[in-house]
């Protein structure tokens, strides 16, 4: 064969896989755009962004209905919503990180950062806990959040527009009984998280939000991934809550600017993030595929503990929720809630696939007996998997 021929060859062989390779992105975004189409039909919700990172590392983003009803602005790829808690993902791995550098170990007690605060001297279980405790919602803390006395201060709280202190927070456990003594059993705790970011604080001298910036989001360039460190958000889908809801707010939760009608400094570390799908897809990729960080990583990230009455086989790291012998293999992740928005970011270990959506909404999601998220991200792994859609769904 001529060299003129052997070009023309590989030539023709190199245009047939990018057609064949082109033809399979275009039908992955056809079929995620027709599930998320079909699942806003069957939930009713306002807007929702999708995205997948599938095994061949390409990203598919997906978006259905409105970022603001009223003003019929449409749901884009950059839009942004707030993430919740899945802002404990980048909690916990800064905390490796910075273990990685160390400047702190797991083993760590929470003493010997702030045995002299005021704050410190009245919470439960004070001298014992440990930051390896904190990360896996051990450390038998109430979570602050679900306290009567919190959710009376809410209004007041949720009204302020200067920044609320991590330790006001704090506080609200002051006198508290622990749930149980440290390390025998585990209870979700955001307040524990709280804590986490006041420890990054001490051992950086730098805002914890800033830490994650420098260390994850620039070098990721995840660029529509911003702390919530203002009412102001531009940009971010409006949120829309039940009438009856538990937080008393309007059903509209932010202004046509993007301003929320609430101070969003009260997530602190236990959220702290307004994000896109798509950012988040990437973000739960690189974490979990081990490419988030330099140093070794993977092991403490997944090293994990059993949730106490939680479904089978469902575990927590440092700030990942883990499910294991699901349908689909092992899977890692976080979802979030907060009012107004539902976020899910979960990455499946076995295809090497992450996918995350977002949804403007939280009616529907938040009732105990609902299973509405998780019939959402079994839909889309069965897109991005390429299984049946009646497999059981994720906890």
């Amino acid at each position: 064969m001529t060299r003129v021929k052997l070009f023309k060859a590989l030539f023709l062989v190199f245009a047939a896989f990018d057609n064949a390779f082109s033809g399979t992105v275009r039908a992955r975004e056809t079929e995620l755009q027709q599930a998320l189409e079909a699942l806003q039909e069957r939930y009713a919700f306002p807007g929702a962004t999708a995205a997948i990172v599938a095994t061949d590392g390409v990203l598919t983003v997906a978006t259905v209905g409105f970022a603001d009803v009223e003003n019929a602005r449409a749901m884009a790829p950059d839009t942004m919503m707030l993430a919740a808690s899945i802002g404990k993902t980048f909690v916990g791995a800064t905390v490796l990180a910075l273990e990685s550098e160390g400047r702190l170990a797991r083993s760590d007690r929470l003493s010997d950062y702030f045995e002299g605060e005021l704050w410190f001297r009245d919470l439960p279980n004070a001298r014992d806990i440990t930051l390896d405790q904190l990360l896996h919602h051990t450390a038998g803390l109430p979570d602050h959040v679900y306290l009567p006395e919190f959710q009376q201060a809410w209004t007041t709280l949720a009204a302020q527009e200067n920044d609320i202190a991590p330790t006001d927070l704090v506080t609200f456990l002051s006198d508290k009984a622990p749930l149980f003594e440290v390390g025998t059993a585990w209870s979700y705790s955001d307040t524990g998280y709280v804590l986490l970011g006041l420890v990054i604080e001490a051992v950086t001298g730098n805002a914890w939000q800033e830490e994650v910036q420098v260390r994850f989001l620039e070098p990721l360039k995840l660029l529509n991934t911003v702390p919530l460190d203002s009412r102001a958000l531009p940009g971010l889908a409006v949120g829309y809550v039940a009438r009856d809801n538990y937080f008393g707010l309007p059903e509209r939760t932010a202004d046509a600017g993007g301003r929320l009608l609430w101070n969003p400094t009260l997530e602190a570390a236990g959220g702290g993030f307004a994000s896109t799908a798509r950012d988040l897809a990437r973000w739960g990729h690189a974490l979990f595929e081990g490419e988030a960080m330099n140093a070794p990583y993977l092991s403490r990230l997944l090293d994990s503990v059993v949730i106490t009455g939680g479904p089978p086989d469902s575990c927590y790291g440092a700030g990942v929720a883990i499910r294991r012998n699901t349908p689909w293999g092992s899977v890692y992740g976080h979802a979030g809630w907060v009012p107004g928005y539902v976020s899910s970011m979960r990455h499946y270990a076995e295809y090497g696939v992450t996918i995350a959506f977002q949804i403007n909404s939280d009616i529907g999601f938040t009732e105990s007996s609902s299973d509405r998220l998780q019939t959402i991200e079994a839909a889309l792994a069965s897109i991005a998997l390429e299984t049946d859609a009646s497999e059981e769904p994720i906890e």
